[in-house]
């Protein structure tokens, strides 16, 4: 149990942490500056203020309190559709870049790093392999980047997580242990740590979907969505699978069934909640980063700071010269493979291909695996180039979130990728088909009514008509009937929402509408259906 100074001081730390996210985000707002890039700033400043609270970042802290959530909420918010046709680049990147990282940085360092030799240098590699992509797709959304651009670099930062941190097994077992793992090993540990790590995160969302049906309480299924993600973990991690790959699996099945298991009101509560605690944590996070510069440096006396700063520029240009090397000659491969199956598509452009390398930025999961690195071997003597790694590891985060991320704009629009905006034709043809069959069923209705209510459908019809026509449209309340009839009309008008809500999952189903297209209208009918809930006759 805390003492009350320690609960004391824990709040003070909690609350300053906060007021930092609150004040530096509407900094960056006002600046038109990804929000990630100036809280680290501004906590790489406030590390040098004197009598500023020292915040260590712990590992534990971020894998098991901030990472499941941030996953589970990245992975809720992927279109499976769009995930499923760049599986194959997102496997690329996600494996392929990933052990070319753990290669390339692992020479790197046994060439021209003095203190690293191979082993210890394939640990950095494994620790920087991990990409987050936080910063770089609130810049591609704003600017409106091309979507699948943006999904490839969301599926990467979802799946790369696991095999970088199954590289970094790996790293500590040759350094820690003095063991190096058979390739048939490597192997078998990769197969079993992504095929149970998703199967127990699927077991999970089956059970929850099954539970779901009988829950139907706004505040009760928050609580329920809170609990998830750290379930689906720690299941994950207690085999000895992917707990990532758990959260990301169980996160991607709910999110594609909560549109038959919530109800309007509920869905709308949570995705508020979610909003302002995803914000929330990313804040907390992206400040930790830069307050960790004392720690990063106090470790750290046998090179010079003249040093330090060679091998920190360094080693980032190498990292971002890494990625890009992979990125380009892989799309190609890409491109031949799927039209060797009779995929008819595109070829990769050049200005898509740079964005993508130039979009590599780690975060706050590198140092933390950084931190959790152990300071003394197996045989008692102490780990050298522990402080190091941190070091290089804080340095390009750096790099690649302040540099790349205040470049990333101007880059985009130099390559003339921004300005993508309103609906595209998928969207236009979905709303258009979910307003034909809201008009059947009222059709239909009006039939079976007879000419009872067939003044309220006649007002229904003409509202969706005029939606029709303008393709989206809100439908307006009026308030002139009598209270037998007010009723029927909230019955009617619920169940054509309710018959454009069936049309928008047909589709989903089908292909023919991305989850993105859909959630945005999943909103729509999710106001218009509350605002009958709570109509009131009284």
């Amino acid at each position: 149990m805390f003492g009350s100074s320690g609960v004391h001081a824990v709040q003070t730390v909690f609350l300053l942490l906060l007021l930092m996210v609150a004040i530096f985000a509407l900094v960056a707002r006002r600046l038109k500056i990804s929000y990630p890039i100036v809280l680290v700033v501004a906590g790489l400043i406030i590390s040098f203020v004197p009598h500023i609270p020292r915040i260590p970042l712990s590992p534990d802290l971020v894998f098991l309190i901030f990472l499941p959530p941030l996953l589970y909420s990245s992975a809720w918010t992927m279109s499976w559709r769009e995930f499923r046709h760049n599986l194959l680049t997102i496997t690329m990147l996600a494996v392929g870049l990933v052990a070319f990282t753990v290669w390339g940085v692992a020479e790197f360092a046994d060439r021209f790093i003095t203190l690293l030799d191979w082993k210890s240098g394939f640990v950095l590699g494994a620790v920087v392999s991990t990409t987050d992509a936080i910063a770089a797709t609130s810049i591609a959304r704003t600017l409106g980047l091309p979507r699948r651009i943006v999904d490839i670099l969301e599926g990467e930062s979802l799946l790369n997580d696991a095999t970088g941190l199954l590289a970094l097994e790996f790293g500590l077992q040759m350094v820690v242990r003095g063991e190096t793992p058979t390739a048939g090993a490597a192997v078998l540990r990769l197969l079993y740590l992504v095929f149970a790590g998703i199967g127990i995160g699927l077991l999970i969302g089956l059970v929850v979907g099954w539970w779901e049906r009988f829950i139907d309480d706004g505040p009760i299924e928050i609580v329920v969505s809170l609990i998830v993600p750290y379930v689906a973990y720690l299941a994950g991690e207690g085999v000895h699978a992917s707990g990532v790959l758990a959260v990301v699996a169980c996160g991607l099945y709910l999110s594609r069934k909560s549109a038959t298991y919530l109800t309007p009101a509920a869905r709308i509560q949570i995705y508020g909640v979610w909003d302002a605690l995803t914000f929330m944590m990313n804040g907390i996070v992206f400040v930790l980063i830069g307050l960790q510069l004392p720690y990063v440096l106090g470790g750290i006396r046998e090179l010079s700071r003249l040093t330090l700063f060679e091998y920190g520029a360094g080693f980032s240009l190498i990292l971002i010269a890494l990625r890009m090397l992979w990125v380009f000659p892989v799309a190609q491969l890409i491109f031949w493979i799927r039209k060797r199956f009779g995929r008819n598509e595109e070829r990769p452009g050049a200005r898509g291909m740079f964005v993508i390398g130039w979009t590599g930025m780690r975060g706050v999961i590198a140092l933390a695996a950084a931190i959790s690195l152990p300071e003394t071997l197996a045989n008692g003597a102490p780990f050298g180039a522990r402080n190091l790694i941190v070091f290089l590891t804080f340095s390009v985060i750096l790099v690649t979130l302040v540099v790349q991320g205040l470049t990333l704009p101007p880059l985009i629009r130099a390559l003339g990728l921004s300005g993508a905006s309103g609906m595209g034709t998928e969207e236009l043809e979905a709303r258009r088909i979910m307003l034909e069959e809201a008009l059947v069923h009222l059709e239909a209705g009006r039939i079976a009514d007879g000419e009872s209510f067939a003044h309220v459908y006649e007002d229904l019809t003409h509202r969706y008509r005029h939606r029709l026509a303008a393709v989206g449209g809100e439908v307006e309340d009026e308030h002139d009937h009598s209270p037998e009839t007010y009723q029927r009309l909230r019955e009617i008008a619920r169940s054509a929402v309710q018959a454009e809500r069936r049309a928008m999952i047909r589709l989903r189903n089908e292909g023919r509408m991305s989850d993105d297209a859909m959630r945005t209208m999943e909103r729509e009918l999710d106001l218009a259906e509350s605002r009958y809930q709570a109509i009131r006759l009284d």
